[in-house]
């Protein structure tokens, strides 16, 4: 990370009666607040400070820095406007005081400069709770790139670390303390973790995972006291429990930064009073962030800060424009596991109808007000998350059986119609993290990116968590999707099957023999009872066994292993089958009820051996024509097996009977 110590005295740019815009604050949401002005604005003077000695960087990619995941300058936030020649950025220069009468803030050097209109980005800071012990060698919060300096540093000789609190910053640092085999135990006073965000199921399933990793979590309690004289020997819990430690770690939440603002005589409350348009109780200043409050809510997240700096700058701007509050969502990895949580996440509305999908890798909840999605959970990975937001943020109606399609396999739609980006509206979020819409990509993509590393530089999307990148791809017409597993013996078998599939409709039948003085008569193994017993039975076994492995979609007991090997054993005894029908019938197609047994049967291994090579290649294959007839196909090869069982049952039964 770059410091900047000095602090820059360039005269503003522009007439003596244009008085700059001033920003104060350099986080994520005063850089969008600053790059909003300036395509509203082009040309408008603007000086933007910043308290820290850093230059301007993203805090939710701080998590990722403490375990090691990037380096200090993946955190820096690139944005053109910072140089733009209209603009003058004051780093490690602290605002001191606002003289609302002159309109001109004071800096911490003494420099009076004069604003048109303020903004007050300013941000939150941990909340530390009065807790006896605070003070000792050993205890951090971890907030900003200082915190995390000091944590890369204690992590390496921790050998046991307490963190309080169980949200996302403290999940998240407890994964990065845990690198280097550090004991680690998290205290959450809620009775689950990220209790804002989940709901029971979703967190007993996340805290199974975070358990794995070797984590203790304790709930439902709280530290009374800090034990240790000259450092951290340990904590007390209000339950009377100890437990030893040489590190703790504060992530107990966030408080706004009003002083500045209160100092002022600006209205404030637990953040700095906005209303609709983004103003404060001054018209000339306004407040976006986690430092404001908008009809009772201070959102501790970013996203719904970088919706504020739009509106603020519309406003400011001379373009009208209301603020009516943000649907709170959250999309991160936590703990190495995708999240997702949106709307209402639990049982407090008693009025929802809450739809839940879970299996061994994930968790999904829909919570449902009159046919419309009002709360997102979910654990795992889940392609649909995008499309849903979309759904629940502009309140559209679903009908019933997409809920009941929820249900039985986790989606609402199917799956060949989950990304298509490019069709979405311009405002449809594709990048949560970052709040980049489909319109900024699209401009980004005619601005000539043509890869999605060249998608994310200009936007900023997919740097933080990173699971929008396939959804980038889409737009630019591909996917970069890795293949399955076993995918080269998978397309080998399944273009053999389909060789066989067409010997058997359009080659010759095998011929019976001329004469009984060849040293081996294959057509005994039609005309000798026994012999055509065994083929049948293996035929019929080995149909059995197929239908048995395609269990493992619909059945608990049977998802042990990974599917792709399931898959694989599915078209291999498929292609066996076909050489046990070469067997039984020579290939010969025959007439009336066993020409018809013949025609389904072949006719549903041909369209499976197509699924098989699709999906074999499918990592090749670009756009959603190969999703569409692979879904398409499967649908077929379903509805082709159901005449079969009757078929056979008679097959049998004349067989025997006659």
């Amino acid at each position: 990370m770059n410091a900047v110590i000095k602090n820059q005295t360039t005269p503003i740019p522009g007439s003596a009666a244009t008085e700059p815009v001033v920003i104060v604050g350099t986080g994520p949401v005063g850089i969008r607040m600053l790059e909003e002005i300036a395509t509203l604005l082009p040309g408008q003077p603007v000086v933007i400070y910043g308290d820290e000695p850093w230059e301007p960087y993203n805090r939710v990619r701080l998590s990722s820095l403490l375990a090691g995941e990037i380096r200090s300058g993946d955190v820096l936030i690139r944005s053109s406007s910072l140089c733009a020649g209209n603009v003058v950025t004051r780093y490690n220069c602290r605002v001191t005081k606002i003289l609302r009468d002159e309109k001109a803030v004071m800096d911490g050097l003494g420099r009076k400069q004069h604003y048109s209109k303020l903004i007050l980005a300013t941000g939150s800071r941990p909340f530390v709770p009065a807790v006896p012990g605070r003070e000792l060698p050993g205890v951090f919060t971890f907030r900003d790139i200082a915190d995390t300096e000091k944590l890369v540093a204690r992590r390496m000789r921790s050998n046991r670390t307490v963190i309080l609190g169980g949200g996302l910053l403290g999940l998240e640092c407890a994964r990065a303390m845990q690198r280097f085999n550090t004991r680690v135990t998290v205290i959450e006073h809620n009775v689950r973790l990220l209790f804002r965000q989940l709901d029971d199921g979703c967190a007993a399933l996340l805290q199974e995972n975070v358990q794995a990793l070797g984590m203790e979590i304790v709930l439902q309690d709280s530290v009374r006291m800090i034990i240790g004289s000259n450092t951290v020997h340990g904590v007390l819990l209000r339950s009377g429990r100890e437990i030893e430690c040489d590190t703790f770690i504060i992530s107990a939440g966030i408080v706004p930064n009003t002083e500045l603002a209160r100092a002022a005589g600006i209205l404030c409350h637990r953040g700095v009073l906005v209303g609709d348009t983004m103003q404060t109780s001054d018209p000339d200043v306004y407040a976006v962030g986690e430092c404001c409050e908008h009809d009772g809510e201070v959102y501790g997240i970013v996203a719904p800060g970088y919706e504020q700096a739009g509106i603020a700058a519309r406003n400011i701007a001379g373009r009208s424009a209301s603020y009516r509050g943000s649907v709170q969502a959250t999309s991160l990895k936590v703990v190495g596991f995708p999240l997702f949580s949106m709307g209402d996440v639990d049982d407090s509305v008693r009025t929802i109808t809450p739809h839940v999908y879970r299996d061994e890798r994930c968790y999904r909840r829909l919570n449902v007000y009159r046919g419309r999605i009002t709360g997102i959970v979910a654990l795992g990975e889940w392609p649909e998350l995008i499309k849903l937001r979309e759904a629940a943020k502009r309140g559209r109606y679903l009908f019933p059986w997409r809920y009941r399609r929820f249900k039985r396999c986790g989606n609402l739609w199917p799956e060949s119609k989950g990304y298509q980006v490019a069709s979405w509206p311009e405002t449809a979020t594709v990048c949560t993290c970052n709040a980049v819409s489909r319109g900024q990509l699209s401009k980004a993509l005619a601005s000539g990116c043509d890869s999605v590393a060249a998608l994310t530089s200009q936007t900023g999307a997919a740097t933080v968590c990173g699971s929008c990148k396939p959804l980038l791809a889409d737009l630019l017409g591909h996917k970069e999707i890795d293949p399955v597993k076993g995918h080269r013996p998978l397309l080998i078998t399944a273009l053999a099957a389909l060789l066989l599939t067409l010997l058997a409709y359009f080659a010759p039948s095998i011929p019976y023999t001329g004469t009984v003085q060849l040293p081996w008569r294959w057509d005994l193994l039609w005309t000798t009872s026994l012999y055509k017993q065994i083929s049948g039975f293996t035929l019929l076994g080995l149909s059995a066994l197929i239908l048995i492995l395609s269990l493992r979609k619909r059945i608990e007991a049977f998802r042990w292993g990974h599917f792709d090997f399931w898959r694989l054993a599915h078209v291999i005894i498929g292609g066996l089958t076909l050489a046990a029908l070469a067997v039984h019938t020579g290939f010969r197609l025959g007439s009336n009820l066993n020409f018809l047994l013949m025609l389904s049967f072949l006719s549903m291994v041909f369209i499976g051996a197509i699924i098989s090579t699709l999906i074999a290649v499918e990592h090749k294959l670009e756009g959603t024509w190969a999703k569409q007839v692979r879904s398409m196909g499967l649908w077929a090869h379903i509805v082709l097996f159901w005449p079969i069982p009757v078929l056979l049952g008679l097959h049998i039964f004349k067989t025997y009977y006659f």
